[in-house]
């Protein structure tokens, strides 16, 4: 063992399929969150997700899950990246066979390994302690055969997030390591206020450390269709019949969650506590936390004049936005798109592109 976790090769698994529809009008189906650049860096999302990773997994050790349509937008953005690691789903199916199928490749490729499973649209504030979090998950995830995820301490009453529920094993001495009782769903105010108040809850980052043979053993055990499906995908890696497997065997799965068909399912799960700025960037909201803010509390990107406006995200594009006496406002200027919305209603924006499909106006999805 070195550097408090041992030596078995580790590999990365980000998933970035996802069409972040909350972040509509700039993330777009053909274009979306993960791929914008959303902080003064320049760089996006996706970027941030892989280079802070590097210290632990190279390049060569990367895998992206991501969506036939987006192949070309990873290549672009991250040429580092090996094409044979960039691993197109052939339609959604949720995480579990996102994951699955990295899991296949994987294994086919170094027989076991471990494997760190990332959202490629967070952002990490202290990236040096999120290193540290991630370390002690590989220890615990190497040493005991088991399942970690990571669990994000809570420093408010969310309703946006699921929620980790975690005791102190008394045969458990290292620390911030818990044995995980049950994972639920996102609570309303109320309840939240009661998970925060009894300091047995974390948030669920939906962050991941295993190694792929404890994975697929318990998708043999709770998921064996799926299980049955990607060994067939497995045996047909580096050969001609591989896409079209691939397409015959996704076509097959279960459209499933790893956390439903798996995580609630297992009985050998633990989940290592971070405190290291993390933000699921799970709205325009989210804008105002990780970037900074002018002395009216707003954040203001492009050309934009605002004249006694208060608490508002504004986000620019060709056009001057002029905003006079208003707040707590989201305003986004796109070349065909103006969003105009009430912070307190941003989780509502998806109902636009609800609209825009019963209108046909899918040129605006």
């Amino acid at each position: 063992m070195e550097g408090g976790f041992y030596l078995m090769k580790t590999t990365a698994v980000i998933m970035a399929g996802g069409r972040g529809e909350r972040f509509w009008p700039k993330s777009r189906n053909d274009f979306p969150k993960q791929f914008l650049s959303l902080t003064s860096d320049g760089k996006t999302m996706i970027q941030k997700t892989v280079q802070r990773i590097l210290p632990l997994v190279s390049y060569d050790d990367i895998f992206i899950v991501t969506n036939q349509k987006y192949v070309g937008l990873v290549k672009e953005q991250l040429p580092q990246i090996p094409d044979e690691n960039i691993l197109a789903e052939p339609m959604a199916k949720n995480t579990a066979p996102c994951i699955g199928l990295a899991c296949a490749v994987i294994r086919k490729k170094y027989q076991d390994a471990m494997m760190l499973v990332l959202p490629s649209d967070h952002l990490i504030r202290y990236e040096p302690m999120y290193i540290d979090t991630l370390k002690q998950a590989i220890s615990v995830a190497e040493q005991d055969n088991t399942l970690v995820t990571i669990g994000i301490t809570p420093t408010y009453a969310e309703t946006g997030y699921g929620y980790i529920n975690f005791s102190r094993d008394t045969q458990e001495n290292r620390m911030c390591v818990y044995k995980v009782n049950r994972f639920v769903e996102k609570p309303d105010i109320d309840t939240a206020k009661k998970y925060l108040a009894s300091g047995d809850y974390l948030w669920n980052s939906g962050m991941f450390v295993w190694k792929v043979s404890s994975i697929m053993n318990d998708f043999a055990r709770f998921l064996p269709e799926t299980y049955e499906g990607l060994e067939r995908i497995e045996e047909s890696v580096g050969q001609d019949n591989f896409e079209q497997v691939l397409r015959t065997e996704f076509e097959k799965f279960k459209s499933e969650s790893i956390d439903f068909g798996i995580m609630e399912k297992s009985d050998s799960i633990y989940v290592v506590s971070g405190s290291f700025g993390w933000d699921d960037v799970g709205s325009w909201l989210a804008l105002e936390r990780i970037n900074t803010t002018n002395e009216y509390g707003s954040y203001v990107k492009g050309d934009v004049i605002t004249i006694n406006t208060k608490r508002s995200i504004v986000s620019g594009g060709k056009r001057l936005v002029a905003m006079v006496g208003v707040e707590d406002m989201i305003v986004v200027d796109t070349d065909d798109t103006i969003l105009i919305c009430a912070k307190d209603s941003a989780q509502d924006i998806k109902k636009v592109i609800e609209n825009l499909k019963i209108c046909n106006r899918t040129e605006l999805i």
